[in-house]
Formats: structure tokens, sequence, C-alpha cells
């Protein structure tokens, strides 16, 4: 199993202790990439000197966007991308989103692989989210709440290969690197990250027991 461990986040999943308050208000106040403020405090509405309790919301934020990401990461090493349902609506949501961005699936879907920034925070890009938003606000479930997305199909979640989007944005992208095959290297590397791990958990059990017999 991969933990997430962000140095500048000192994020311990295993223990469940997010020491989020330098990470999170970078995310707070750099909304998604199609949205004008944060999904997950009411668009619009969001005033940072009136919030009460907002150590509270940047907790509840870390926990779901990270135990998303940690799911997600989990089922790219179990399951092979290709064969990964993640909605009830992945082929309509393919092929609408390949209508919506064509671009992004030119020169052998470069743009999926890397995804560009500039390019998906554009006033041209936001007004197609907006519009393939629109096609899903009443068929998926939480589809304007954050999610965390891997900027880089090929490589794992990491502090500069992460990004804040969506969950209607990480659907649209990540069905779109599964159907292609473009999460094939990530599911290779979960695999040997999950096999390194579970050696080194053996090994420390052995060790454990060797002690305990009083090195016998």
């Amino acid at each position: 199993m991969m933990h997430i461990t962000w140095s500048h986040l000192a994020l311990s999943l295993g223990t469940s202790q997010l020491p989020v308050t330098e990470f999170l208000p970078r995310l707070l106040f750099n909304p998604p990439l199609f949205s004008e403020s944060h999904p997950l405090i009411m668009a619009g509405k969001f005033d940072p000197q009136k919030a009460q309790n907002l150590m509270e919301i940047e907790k509840q934020f870390a926990v779901k966007a990270v135990e998303q990401a940690q799911t997600y990461w989990n089922l790219l090493e179990k399951v092979s991308p290709r064969e990964l349902k993640l909605t009830q609506h992945d082929d309509d949501i393919f092929n609408d989103f390949k209508k919506t961005f064509p671009e992004l699936f030119e020169n052998d879907n470069a743009k999926l692989i890397k995804l560009d920034e500039d390019f998906l925070k554009s006033e041209d890009a936001k007004k197609r989210w907006r519009a393939f938003h629109a096609l899903y606000e009443k068929k998926v479930k939480d589809y304007n709440f954050g999610c965390l997305i891997r900027t880089d199909a090929e490589e794992e979640y990491g502090e500069k290969s992460t990004i804040f989007v969506t969950r209607m944005q990480f659907y649209a992208i990540e069905i779109s690197r599964n159907k292609l095959g473009l999460n094939d290297k990530a599911h290779e590397l979960a695999k040997e990250e999950a096999a390194k791990e579970a050696a080194k958990k053996e090994k420390e059990e052995k060790a454990a027991l060797k002690k305990k017999n009083g090195g016998k």
C-alpha cells in the first residue's frame, strides 16, 4: 500500500494524523480548474475572514481528498486500469470529454499524460468545463467535490505532481487515461511499491519474532 507522504504536509495516513495547517490554505484559496471558489465551501459564499471553523474545514477536506487519492492508487495497484470502472457513466463521460476537449487527445494523448495547468485554467477551458459539468450535475453524486489528481499519468501522487480538481474533472481525466492505457505504467509502479512494502513488513515481522525468541 502506498502512503502519500509529502514532506511539507507531514502527512501520516497510517495514524490518520493530518497536520494540514501549512498545506490546506493553499488548496482552499486555489480552487478547482473551472470553479470560481472551493466546491467544499458553497461556491461564491465563502469569506475567509468570517469562517468560524476554518481549521475543521481544512481537516475534513484533507481527510476526504487524501483518502480518495489513497483509495484510487490502491485500485491502480490491484486492477488493470483498462478494466477499471469508476462510475455507471464511464463510456458517456469518456465520449463527452473527448468532444469537449478534443485537443487533449491529440499527439498521442500527450496533454492527458501530462496535464497542462495553464491550458486547463484558461478562460476558454473554464467555459467548457462548466458546460461539461452541467451534463452530469444530476447524474454523478458530489460531481463538484474536491479531489486530488496526478499531473503525470506515469507518476504517483506527490508534492510536485498533484493538483486539486473537481470530482467530474477527476473522472473525465482518469477514465480517459484508463481506457487509453495511459495509466499502465502507474499500475506497474503501484504493484512494485506494494511488493516492496510487503517485503519490508515481512522482514520487520521476522526481526520482531527473532527478538522475542531471544535472538534465536
